[in-house]
C-alpha cells in the first residue's frame, strides 16, 4: 500500500513539473488568420488566438513594418477583427494567451502569421502552360508575369489558409515574370489561382491580384457525349444547340471550344432513360469549330470527367442582305448597316454630282481659252490709227490707269463704241515686244510684282509721253 502511494506521488510530481511550465508561459497558442492571411485594403481580416490550459484571452503584437495603435495594450477574447485594412496593417503579428484568475501570467508567444494587403500595385497576369486543362498526372507551368519590375512574386490558391508561394521574379527590361512548375497532377492540386507582385524594401505590401486562374484536372470521371440540334452542318446564321448528356448523375456540364480558353457551364437535367443533360444554346452561329463537353460533381468542381469525342460544327453559306429584320432571323444586323449605307449615299450622291458639274465647268473654260489662243493675229493686236502706209506690224499696247501697269488686248476700231469712254487712257507702243506676244491681264494681287519687274518699260513710257505732250493725269 505504501509502495503505491509513493508511485502515485511521483506520478503527480512529474505532472506537476510538465504542467507548471505551460501555466508559467511555455504553452505556445495558435494563432491563424481567417480567411486568408491575404487581404486586400479596405476589407477585413480576423486573427485567431488559440490556446490551451485555460488561457481564455489573449494580446497581439506586431513585429516589423509600421505600428498598429489599435493593438497596444489590449486584451481580446478568443479573436480580434482587423480592418479596414491598409497597408500600414501589413506586417508579422504573434498572439499571447492570459489566465482568466491570473492576467500577469501568460503563456509563450504564438506562430508568426504574416498578414500582406494586395492593391498596392498594378495587377500582373497569370498564364498556364499548355493548359489550364491537365489530365491527372501530369505537369503544368504556371507563369506569372508583369511589365513592372517585381523582385517577388506569391502564388496564392482560393481557399487555402496557408501562407502564398513565394518565388523570386526574374527582372527583364520589359518587366519580370516567375514560372512555378506544378505536378504531378492530383485533384488536391486543382483549385483557383492567382498571383501577386512586390518590392524587395516592401515586401507585405502586394499588387493588386492577377486575374483568376482554373487549373482544373481531367480524366478523373467517364466521358460525357455531345450532339447538336438540328444537326452539326448549318447555315450561317441559324440557331444551333449542343447537348452533352451522360448516364452518369453529374452536378455541372462544362462545354468549351477548341482554341478557346473561355468555358460554358450549365447545370446538369434528369432526362428520359435515366440520363442527365444540359443544353447549351449557341444562337446564331456566325463561325464553327471543334467542340467538347465535361462532367463535373458539386463537391468537386476542378475535377473534371474525360472530355466528350469533338464535335465539329461546321457553318456554310453566307448572310443574304435583309431589307427587314423581321422577314429573317439575324437579320437586325444587316438592317442596321442597310440604314446607315442608305444614309451615306443621301450625303456622297449629291456631292458627286456637284463634283461632276464644277468639273465640267472647269474643262469647258479651259476649251475657251485654247480657242482664244488659235485666232489670228490681227484679232488679237491692232494698228496705230496715225500710222502712215507702212506693212502693218503686230504691236502690243499698254494701258496706264492709276501708275498700274496692265496688259490688255487692244478692241479693232470697226469694233469700238462711237462714244467717248469717259476715262482717259493713254496708251503707248512697246518696241522690244515681240511680235506674237501674248496678251495678259494682271489681277491686282499681282499689280505690285508686276510693277517692280517693268520698271523700266514704265519709265520708257513715261519719256515717249512727255515728249509728245500727254498729261500726266493720265499716267
Amino acid at each position: 500500500m505504501s509502495l503505491m502511494v509513493v508511485s502515485m506521488l511521483w506520478v503527480g510530481f512529474f505532472f506537476l513539473q510538465g504542467a507548471w511550465p505551460h501555466v508559467g508561459g511555455q504553452d505556445k497558442p495558435f494563432l491563424s488568420a481567417w480567411p486568408s492571411t491575404v487581404v486586400s485594403q479596405g476589407e477585413h481580416v480576423a486573427l485567431q488566438c488559440h490556446c490551451r490550459l485555460g488561457f481564455n484571452k489573449f494580446s497581439l503584437s506586431k513585429e516589423d513594418g509600421m505600428p498598429v495603435p489599435e493593438l497596444y495594450n489590449r486584451v481580446f477574447w478568443k479573436s480580434f477583427l482587423m480592418g479596414p485594412v491598409t497597408p500600414a496593417h501589413a506586417g508579422t503579428y504573434r498572439c499571447r494567451g492570459f489566465h482568466p484568475h491570473s492576467p500577469t501570467r501568460c503563456s509563450a508567444p504564438s506562430n508568426p502569421v504574416v498578414i500582406m494587403v494586395t492593391g498596392v500595385h498594378r495587377k500582373p497576369s497569370l498564364l498556364a502552360h499548355p493548359g489550364p486543362l491537365v489530365k491527372s498526372g501530369e505537369m503544368v507551368i504556371l507563369q506569372c508575369w508583369s511589365d513592372t519590375r517585381f523582385e517577388r512574386f506569391l502564388l496564392h490558391r482560393e481557399g487555402i489558409t496557408e501562407d502564398p508561394l513565394r518565388l523570386v521574379g526574374e527582372l527583364h527590361d520589359v518587366g519580370s515574370q516567375a514560372n512555378y512548375s506544378m505536378g504531378p497532377m492530383t485533384p488536391a492540386l486543382a483549385g483557383t489561382y492567382r498571383c501577386f507582385g512586390s518590392v524587395t524594401h516592401l515586401p507585405y505590401e502586394l499588387s493588386a491580384p492577377s486575374d483568376p486562374l482554373d487549373i482544373v484536372i481531367i480524366g478523373l470521371y467517364e466521358k460525357p457525349s455531345l450532339s447538336a440540334q438540328p444537326g452539326p452542318t448549318v447555315q450561317a446564321g441559324e440557331n444551333v444547340t449542343l447537348s452533352c448528356s451522360s448516364r452518369i448523375s453529374y452536378d455541372m456540364y462544362h462545354l468549351s471550344r477548341e482554341g478557346e480558353a473561355r468555358e460554358l457551364r450549365l447545370p446538369a437535367v434528369p432526362r428520359v432513360k435515366a440520363t442527365f443533360q444540359a443544353d447549351f444554346p449557341l444562337g446564331p452561329v456566325i463561325h464553327g469549330g471543334n467542340y467538347r463537353c465535361f462532367g463535373s460533381f458539386r463537391a468537386l468542381p476542378h475535377a473534371w470527367s474525360h472530355p466528350s469525342d469533338p464535335l465539329p460544327v461546321s457553318v456554310t453559306g453566307e448572310k443574304t442582305p435583309c431589307l427587314s429584320h423581321k422577314t429573317k432571323p439575324g437579320c437586325k444586323g444587316n438592317s442596321r448597316q442597310l440604314h446607315v449605307l442608305i444614309g451615306t449615299s443621301v450625303v456622297i450622291v449629291p456631292f458627286a454630282i456637284l463634283l461632276f458639274f464644277l468639273l465640267h465647268r472647269w474643262c469647258s473654260n479651259k476649251k475657251n481659252a485654247a480657242v482664244m489662243d488659235q485666232e489670228p493675229a490681227g484679232h488679237r493686236t491692232g494698228n496705230r490709227e496715225d500710222s502712215d502706209d507702212q506693212d502693218p506690224q503686230e504691236v502690243t499696247y499698254a494701258q496706264l490707269d492709276h501708275r498700274v501697269f496692265t496688259q490688255r488686248k487692244i478692241t479693232r476700231p470697226s469694233q469700238r463704241p462711237k462714244a467717248p469712254p469717259t476715262d482717259t487712257i493713254v496708251y503707248t507702243e512697246l518696241p522690244d515686244a515681240e511680235p506674237r506676244s501674248k496678251v495678259v491681264s494682271c489681277p491686282r494681287a499681282a499689280q505690285s510684282a508686276l510693277r517692280g519687274s517693268s520698271r523700266e518699260t514704265t519709265a520708257l513710257s513715261q519719256t515717249r509721253l512727255a515728249s509728245s505732250h500727254v498729261p500726266a493725269a493720265g499716267i
